[in-house]
C-alpha cells in the first residue's frame, strides 16, 4: 500500500514547531485519525509519547529528529518525505504490560515501550522478592531498584545499570538490578519474551517502593507483574541502512 495521507506532530519545542511550519507549505496533512502514517517532529521522549497516545490507530510512525539523542528518530529533511516514508523499513514493538497493587489497595496498568523499573523512594534500600513464571528466583533482593526491560529500551536506563544490550529478534527481556546490594554476585539476568515476572515488596511501609512505566508511575507499590503484550504493537519506520535493529546492534561496539 502506497502512503499518501500523513499527519504531522510537533514536540512543541520552537525548532519542531518551525520544522512543522516549513513543512506544512510543502505537504497536504491531514488529521491524525485519517493518516495512514504519523510525522513525528521532536526527540525520543515525542516519540513515545506518540506511541503511547496513538497505539490503537494501528498506522507507521515516522520521526525526524527535532530533538537531542533521537535514537528512535530519522535524520530531518523536508525534501522528499513522502518518499521516504513508503521507502523506509518498518520495525513492530512490543511494548510491556504493567500491573501494580499500591499500600492502599489501588490498582493501575500501563504499557511501557523501553522499561518497567522499579525504584526506592526513600534512603532506605528495597527489598524485593522476585518471581518468574511464578517460581521464586530471588527470595530477596537488597537494591535500589530493579527493571525489566525490552530490546528497544535496552539501550536506555538499562544500560545505564550495566544491564545488557538486546538485538531486535531475539525474544528476550533483560532484567536488570539497579545497584545491588544482596545478593552481592547477582547482576541480572535474560529471560524470555514470553516470560511473566513478579516483583513483590518487603516492607513497603518502611521501605517504601516506586513503579514507573516509560512515562507512568505509581508510588508506595506493593506487588508488580510484567509481561509481554503482543497486541496491539507500535510501528516504526526507518531510513533504510539506519532502522532500529542496527542502531542497537551498532551500540554494543560503540566506545
Amino acid at each position: 500500500m502506497t502512503i499518501s495521507r500523513i499527519a504531522c506532530i510537533s514536540s512543541g519545542t520552537e525548532r519542531a514547531d518551525s520544522a512543522l511550519a516549513r513543512l506544512s507549505e510543502r505537504y497536504d496533512f491531514v488529521p491524525v485519525e485519517k493518516a495512514q502514517a504519523i510525522v513525528v517532529l521532536g526527540g525520543d521522549g515525542t516519540m513515545l509519547h506518540t506511541m503511547h497516545v496513538h497505539l490503537r490507530l494501528g498506522v507507521p510512525i515516522y520521526g525526524m529528529n527535532r530533538g537531542t539523542v533521537g535514537f528512535l528518530m530519522n535524520s530531518y529533511s523536508e525534501d522528499n518525505l513522502l518518499e521516504r516514508i513508503n521507502a523506509a523499513e518498518a520495525h513492530s514493538l512490543h511494548p510491556l504490560e504493567m500491573y501494580t497493587e499500591t499500600v492502599d489497595g489501588k490498582i493501575f496498568s500501563a504499557l511501557a515501550f523501553n522499561e518497567v523499573a522499579l525504584n526506592r523512594q526513600f534512603q532506605q534500600s528495597a527489598h524485593i522478592r522476585v518471581s518468574v513464571n511464578g517460581r521464586v528466583r530471588l527470595k530477596k533482593l537488597v537494591c535500589d531498584g530493579i527493571m525489566v526491560s525490552t530490546p528497544a529500551g535496552s539501550t536506555a536506563y538499562n544500560l545505564s545499570a550495566h544491564g545488557p544490550i538486546i538485538p531486535l529478534g531475539s525474544n528476550v527481556l533483560a532484567l536488570t538490578p539497579v545497584s545491588p546490594f544482596r545478593p552481592r554476585r547477582w547482576s541480572g539476568a535474560l529471560l524470555p519474551h514470553t516470560a511473566t515476572v513478579q516483583f513483590d515488596i518487603l516492607e513497603p511501609e518502611i521501605r517504601p517502593v516506586g513503579v514507573s512505566a516509560d512515562s507512568f508511575e505509581a508510588r508506595n507499590v506493593i506487588r508488580v507483574t510484567v509481561q509481554e503484550k503482543h497486541n496491539p504493537c507500535a510501528m516504526l519506520l526507518f531510513d533504510p541502512g539506519h532502522s532500529l535493529e542496527e542502531r542497537i546492534f551498532n551500540e554494543q561496539f560503540s566506545s
